[in-house]
């Protein structure tokens, strides 16, 4: 019977004598693939997890997380990440202000 673990990253690894064996090399991350650098934009706008976290409307746990490595931001998410790393102030003060009705 194999052994086999669940890593953080989701990477799946085989345990044989107390040591871990890769079951598939890691995925090369490319451009396409790679995601905005969570901990550099949060640090780039010198706020805290708990502040840039308020920002987004997203609970802390989420940014943890996407810091981590343990999730990846999907979707809209990452697409406003994407913003963000392209224009912080015009995001962050486009998500503070009210939505007007029409």
């Amino acid at each position: 019977m194999r052994r086999l673990r669940l890593k953080a990253d989701g990477r799946i690894v085989e345990l044989r004598d107390g040591r871990e064996f890769p079951l598939a090399p890691p995925e090369p991350v490319t451009s396409a693939t790679a995601q905005p650098a969570v901990r550099d934009l949060r640090r780039r706008a010198q706020l805290t997890q708990l502040e840039f976290a308020a920002k987004l409307g997203v609970p802390v746990e989420t940014i943890r997380n996407w810091e981590q490595g343990k999730r990846a931001p999907r979707g809209p998410a990452r697409a406003l990440l994407a913003v963000i790393a392209h224009s912080p102030e015009t995001v962050f003060a486009a998500l503070a202000s009210e939505p007007t009705a029409a």
